[in-house]
């Protein structure tokens, strides 16, 4: 019998228009399928008979879609992804009672008759004429198979699937058409195989090993004598059958399915009988779709999966193509999510923000050398229920994250790499003044910048003469704002490039002097990449999130690799872990300090405290920690954090223990190398460790001059008393 809607009956419209259509099949039919012109069957619409040789011959069987699996780097699985959930299998994996109960309730002569039964449809038209309605379809299983495969191919196109579903003559003639090709070409077999791999069994399972899963919690090829009956019966009405919210219909159905196995030969009346005294006994599996199910806050990074596959051409040459694939599934995606650092991110997290905090808090760990992203979680929950999100506060915008953050303090490494590379010295040393204006105009890549903005450092104390030891360990802003107005804008950002340190929000790095406070906004992802090149001897690795794919077919795909590129020397490296090895003893990191191990890092707070930031690494992990407002208008003074009252936040003093807790579990019982360091000669004042000097009072725009590159030293117009009067030669 064909599929009937749920709900109410036919209109007296319908029912005449549905008897027409059984009859004329009928006659088609009896005609040896030589079809008469529409106006001898008295038929004026559009779409009917007289379109049956324009029909295409081949009838293009859709790829099943099916769940794809996505599994972390040990093989455990973080998430089912489907737009359907189906598991397609072989007859020899469903049982013999699924078989035999499917035929006996939806066409007892299958085995008889071919894509068309003729005793089937004279019935029916019998039976109709005399009841004056459309109490019995004629539809043969092959002819549901073919529907099946018309709704497959609409996807969730609601026009397509309206126009597979309508009640026409002429969309009968079509399936009829190719119901007698697929009886050609495939076979009584495969037709049963594929029936019960395509159709509906309500409670979004598609397909027999899906819908027995989701009722019984069992394979297809397990199923019993009643609960085959109970499936089979399924089949005609979903919704009206569905033994979860109505078992006492559902029972009465199943009864019915029984009841014609025993008429059949299919099973015996004595088995029939016992069968139906027992009640439905189900074992529910809920519906697990999505990146929703996943555990250990891995969500976030299910999703940042999905963003990859539909983003790379690897998978397609369009977007079109590469979502289609998505959509059939069948994949069994092996990513580099490391479960051991998944869960101590998410346990760091969960301890020092909470998810009801008015701010939230983000991690990312990659592996240097590979760019395998090990892990990457949040505060708030992935999911569209109160304090849950499905923004990534870990990626860029175009991977589903938001605009990103400023990062504050934690980009002057990238200045301090991009000096040395120049040429300057370690031990150079700047008067570094509390307060200072930008020196104007600042070379750069195209041009030079000119303004008259300033800056000034976290504390009034915080005064030069400084070296570039401990201004990295005191983040003291003027310092930086020094060194790059000597070596100019463009050496700073070209560094930037090479550690693969870009704006979130996909636009071009501005070229302006305050790039060395961290203004523009930046994701924790690109951070810890761009942190890992230190931790790898000066060589940049691209991030990565798949190690492998293997299709529904079982054939590997060809996946994304990492880029790797040296973005500074050796020595450069080396220097930088130096200098962040400094602030994690004796700077505003010290509270990020690895015990047992070597670490360096760097703090950082936003413009107007809407963020703060720790990046830090050692030789085998690297690893950003952000902690703000998403939405950019919560400052973080007088606020508490995971229990915790903070006057102000720093990067040291929330941000710092995330990272250090996330990055102890995620390194436990793992080897502890040494990061390669130099020797600095800082000739500094003794001062104790400053806070986090990463106040930005303006944002600034890129200038439009096409001056030189100031030569020598420069003065700082209004502070001849801090500077001595002029160029210090510094």
């Amino acid at each position: 019998m064909p599929k009937k809607r749920d709900g109410g009956g036919l209109s007296k419209t319908q029912q005449a228009a549905k008897f027409l259509g059984v009859s004329v099949l009928a006659g088609a039919v009896l005609a040896g399928l030589a079809l008469p012109a529409a106006g001898a069957l008295g038929l004026t619409a559009k779409g009917s008979v007289e379109g049956f040789d324009n029909i295409p011959a081949n009838l293009k069987t859709p790829q099943l879609s099916q769940r794809t699996r996505i599994l972390d780097a040990n093989g455990g699985e973080i998430a089912k992804v489907y737009s359907r959930d189906r598991t397609v299998v072989g007859l020899k994996d469903m049982s013999p009672y699924i078989q035999k109960a499917i035929v006996a309730i939806e066409d007892a002569r299958f085995y008889e008759h071919g894509a068309v039964d003729l005793k089937g449809i004279l019935r029916a038209v019998n039976k109709n004429a005399q009841s004056g309605g459309v109490s019995q379809g004629a539809s043969t299983l092959t002819q549901q198979y073919v529907k099946n495969v018309f709704i497959e191919e609409a996807g969730d196109d609601p026009d397509k699937v309206a126009q597979a579903t309508q009640q026409t003559i002429g969309r009968k003639i079509k399936e009829l058409k190719y119901a007698i090709q697929v009886e050609k070409e495939l076979g009584k077999q495969k037709i049963l195989q594929n029936y019960l791999n395509i159709t509906f069994f309500g409670q979004q399972a598609y397909g027999i090993e899906a819908a027995a899963q989701r009722y019984f919690s069992k394979h297809a090829k397990d199923l019993n004598l009643e609960e085959s009956a109970l499936l089979a019966g399924l089949v005609q009405s979903p919704s009206r059958y569905d033994p979860v919210n109505d078992p006492q219909e559902a029972t009465r159905r199943r009864n019915t399915v029984l009841q014609r196995m025993a008429d059949l030969k299919d099973v015996t009346q004595a088995q029939a009988d016992a069968a139906a005294k027992k009640p439905i006994k189900l074992a529910v599996s809920r519906p697990k779709n999505g990146c929703i199910t996943a555990s250990d806050g891995a969500g976030f990074f299910c999703d940042y999966i999905r963003k990859v596959f539909l983003g790379d051409r690897s998978f397609g040459k369009t977007r079109k193509i590469r979502a289609e694939r998505w959509n059939e599934g069948g994949m069994t995606i092996r990513t580099t999510l490391d479960p051991q650092t998944q869960k101590s991110i998410q346990a760091s997290l969960g301890d020092h923000v909470y998810d009801d905090d008015p701010v939230a808090g983000a991690a990312t760990i990659v592996e240097p050398g590979t760019g395998k992203i090990l892990g990457m979680g949040q505060s708030r929950p992935y999911g569209f229920g109160e304090n849950q999100t499905v923004i990534n506060l870990s990626v860029d915008h175009r991977m589903g994250g938001g605009a990103g953050y400023q990062p504050g303090s934690t980009f002057k490494p990238v200045i301090a790499a991009a000096a040395l590379e120049q040429g300057t010295s370690p031990e150079q040393e700047y008067p570094s003044p509390y307060r200072m204006p930008y020196p104007s105009p600042v070379q750069t890549c195209d041009g030079e910048w000119q303004g008259t903005d300033s800056t000034q450092n976290e504390n009034k104390e915080e005064v030069g003469p400084y070296g570039m030891k401990e201004a990295t360990a005191k983040s003291v802003n003027t310092y930086f704002v020094q060194l790059i107005s000597d070596m100019g804008i463009c050496p700073a950002v070209k560094m930037a490039q090479k550690m693969g340190i870009e704006r979130a929000d996909g636009k071009p790095l501005q070229q302006v002097p305050s790039m060395t406070l961290g203004v523009q906004e930046m994701s924790p992802l690109t951070m810890a990449a761009g942190y890992a090149a230190f931790a790898n001897g000066g060589e940049y690795c691209s991030p990565v999130a798949i190690e492998s794919i293997t299709d529904a077919r079982g054939r590997e795909l060809k996946v994304p690799q990492t880029s790797c590129r040296s973005a500074m020397s050796k020595k450069t490296a080396d220097t930088i872990n130096t200098l962040l090895k400094g602030v994690v003893e004796d700077g505003t990191g010290r509270e990020a300090g690895l015990r047992g191990r070597d670490s360096a890092g760097k703090t950082g707070t936003s413009d107007s405290r809407y963020a703060a930031w720790f990046v830090g690494y050692t030789p085998n992990a690297a690893g950003a920690v952000w902690v703000g407002d998403p939405q950019h208008k919560r400052k973080m003074y007088d606020i508490t954090i995971g229990g915790v009252p903070h006057d102000k936040v720093y990067g040291a003093d929330t941000p710092g223990p995330i990272w250090r807790d996330a990055m102890t579990g995620a390194l436990d019982g793992r080897p502890a190398p040494g990061l390669p360091t130099v020797p600095i000669d800082d000739p500094a004042k003794d001062k104790s460790p400053g806070d986090d000097g990463d106040k930005q009072p303006g944002k600034h725009k890129p200038g439009r001059g096409h001056g030189k590159k100031p030569g020598g030293g420069w003065s700082i117009p209004g502070f001849p008393d801090i500077l001595g009067g002029g160029n210090g030669g510094w």
